[in-house]
């Protein structure tokens, strides 16, 4: 059987992520945090990409990006996962897989579709229980400024948008569409994506789409 599309097409933002290999913890203590974003920062600086932003978690990674061309994202990845597993593997003397299989992805409509996956990525400690407020979570974006891009739907301010949880509505579509990897937005935007992707068409969202203004209620 063929494989699905990874979901990368020209000039679409893209949420990407993975998992350790039988969801294994990958990322121990502070250095290996810091040792990932490092390599993100070397990936990005040699591939022409925006990063909007991103978490990491024990045991996964979550990034919303926007490539330029249409192999941009896969060698940006590529360069950013091949750095980070040679140090990974030699400190922790484990020259085994890190990850589990390709990593997913799938569009993001460049709206309030996008701030409503941000939301997601970035209260993704908080949902897990690591912290009440994103801001005491030092592994995400939000205190690593200097590797992220101006985003596309700006917010008045985001420490206040961000104390509003994600509405649960959106919650669950995102979530289908990272386990599905399907693009996420509006019925006419993702009926279109879906087959410039090659994709059947996915079923319309049920409930309301994001307010403007918000991304989430």
């Amino acid at each position: 059987m063929p494989r699905r599309p990874r979901g990368e097409l020209r000039g679409e933002i893209h949420h990407v992520l993975n998992r350790g290999n039988n969801r294994q913890t990958v990322f121990h203590d502070e250095l290996d945090h810091t040792r990932f974003i490092d390599a993100m920062k070397a990936a990005k600086a040699r591939v022409p990409i925006r990063v909007f932003g991103f978490t990491t978690m024990a045991n996964h990674f979550h990034a919303v990006i926007q490539p330029r061309d249409i192999d941009t994202l896969s060698r940006f990845i590529h360069a950013w996962m091949s750095a980070h597993a040679q140090k990974h593997n030699r400190r922790h003397q484990s020259p085994g897989h890190i990850w589990q299989g390709r990593f997913r992805a799938f569009p993001v409509q460049g709206d309030q579709h996008f701030l409503a996956v941000m939301k997601y990525v970035l209260l993704n400690p908080v949902r897990a229980g690591l912290v009440q407020d994103p801001y005491e979570y030092p592994w995400s974006s939000l205190y690593h400024a200097e590797v992220t891009d101006p985003w596309p739907v700006p917010v008045p301010t985001i420490k206040g948008w961000l104390r509003e949880p994600l509405d649960p509505k959106n919650l669950d579509a995102i979530r289908n569409s990272v386990n599905r990897q399907l693009p996420f937005g509006d019925t006419t935007w993702t009926k279109r994506t879906a087959t410039a992707m090659g994709l059947p068409s996915p079923p319309p969202r049920r409930g309301r789409p994001p307010k403007k203004g918000t991304g989430t209620n």
